[in-house]
């Protein structure tokens, strides 16, 4: 009698671990695995050191089928994992480049990519090194989900609005070949940047959305950065600048807004006036007041959005050029900005 208790509950094992194997294996032939992908503004830092070629480009062989969903499916190589692929959205370009390890490049001649490519303009592929590059230029500034399954990469691309509640955008005068203010070495758009840079790092770790006009020496077109804010339809959008004048002697912090621009609930003066009064008490500064936008400030005007621009200080004094020398200095103008922000939303 034991003896065929024995054999059973053996049996009873046996045929247990046979079907949970099958459901293992099923598992796995249909996991879904989520692509982390990483914005433009961090793409930097990610790709520092990174071995630069020569751009070839062959084009992608697209096939616009919406009948099939919301996703655009692309085809992967067989042995592509998913630690192989990662996604960067270039939403100053309107580009989301996917990019994979190993030699698949030839795959992408004979594989079509398909599905909902209705905001997909255009699409080539570009080898480097050992990656290759498969860069889609889109209709617009667009977020995405993604999911990999069954040797096939989906992509969903969303409005920014759809995926985030609290959106800003941040604009650091100034770049590339446009100096913007200067005294002696120092650079408004050199000075700009840092606090951008500073302020980024507070953002990224709240909840709120931020894109950035630039986060590198560049110098973006005046009317890019206006498309950029009302392309995603930003919340705000927050210049970050210095001031300079004849008089050595002028010191202090303002804020300069579009008078053009009205709200009842939040506008432009309201922007500026909580940038000034979080700033000023950050860092310590001198209050100079809210002044309306000129003529020449073409993206403070030109925005339909709420938007104001917080000057840090006047290079041309030269007690405040010292301190925007300072890191530490720089580091509280940051904070007053991020409070600032902080309490439009409150």
């Amino acid at each position: 009698m034991q003896e065929k208790l024995i054999k059973k509950t053996a049996l009873y094992c046996f045929l247990f671990a046979i079907a949970a194997l099958a459901v293992i294996c099923h598992a796995a032939s249909h996991k879904v695995i989520v692509i982390a992908g990483v914005a433009q503004d961090t793409v930097r830092d990610k790709n520092e050191g990174r071995e630069t070629f020569p751009e070839e480009r062959s084009g992608l062989l697209l096939k616009n089928s919406p009948d099939s969903g919301k996703y655009l499916r692309i085809p992967l190589k067989e042995g592509i994992r998913a630690e192989m692929v990662s996604i960067e959205n270039h939403y100053r370009e309107k580009e989301l480049w996917v990019i994979m390890e190993g030699d698949c490049g030839d795959f992408y001649e004979e594989n079509v990519i398909s599905g909902n490519s209705s905001i997909v303009k255009d699409g080539y592929r570009q080898k480097e090194g050992s990656y290759i590059k498969l860069k889609f230029s889109l209709t617009g500034i667009y977020e995405y989900r993604s999911i990999l399954e069954e040797n096939s990469l989906y992509i969903e691309f969303l409005p920014p609005e759809e995926m985030y509640e609290k959106i800003v955008v941040i604009d650091a005068a100034g770049g590339g070949n446009v100096s913007g203010r200067t005294a002696g070495e120092l650079k408004e758009k050199d000075i700009a940047l840092e606090i951008v840079r500073k302020l980024k790092n507070k953002l990224d770790a709240s909840d709120i959305k931020a894109y950035y006009t630039r986060i590198e020496d560049v110098y973006p077109g005046e009317a890019d950065r206006v498309q950029l804010a009302g392309g995603i339809k930003a919340d705000m959008l927050i210049r970050v600048e210095v001031s300079a004048a004849g008089d050595t002697d002028i010191r202090g912090m303002e804020a300069v807004y579009n008078a053009d621009y009205f709200l009842p609930e939040f506008d432009s003066i309201d922007l500026a006036d909580l940038l000034e009064r979080e700033v000023v008490t950050a860092a310590g500064g001198k209050a100079l007041g809210l002044v309306p936008a000129g003529e020449e400030a073409y993206v403070l005007r030109q925005a339909t959005v709420p938007a104001a621009a917080i000057s840090a200080g006047y290079i041309s004094n030269a007690e405040e050029a010292k301190l925007l020398k300072n890191d530490g200095y720089l580091e509280k103008i940051a904070e007053g900005i991020y409070r600032a922000i902080k309490k439009a939303y409150e």
